[in-house]
């Protein structure tokens, strides 16, 4: 049935960006089609929060094992946080700059993951 995520990122800099992925992230890529590349991510878990506001939204963070030693890395590869480092009940938040201004979630979960599951048949 389901076999992927494909997540999209939306950006008047998108050549950018896509540097940001393969330069930065090291992330592989495939050819979609005329040098449209699709990255690779690493393992994914989705979740599904109450909305206050009832709204709709999707956000996209990604997630690492040591903020602190991700954070110090990436500023070695020249990406800066977008917002100062939190602690949540849930883990350990921040959000990095991408090059054309927007951001993207990255977080050090402090609960049970479910990378790593097996998909049960």
């Amino acid at each position: 049935m389901i076999t992927g995520i494909h997540a999209l990122i939306y950006s008047p800099e998108a050549d950018r960006v896509r540097a940001v992925l393969r330069d930065l992230f090291d992330w592989p890529s495939v050819d979609a089609g005329g040098g449209w590349p699709i990255f690779a991510m690493p393992p994914a878990e989705v979740a599904v929060h109450p909305s206050d506001d009832g709204d709709s939204r999707h956000e996209l963070y990604l997630m690492c094992d040591d903020l602190d030693a991700t954070v110090a890395e990436l500023a070695e590869r020249g990406l800066g946080l977008a917002r100062p480092i939190e602690q949540q009940a849930w883990g350990i938040v921040t959000a990095i700059r991408l090059p054309d201004g927007s951001e993207l979630g990255l977080y050090e979960p402090r609960h049970p993951t479910a990378i790593g599951l097996s998909r049960k048949r």
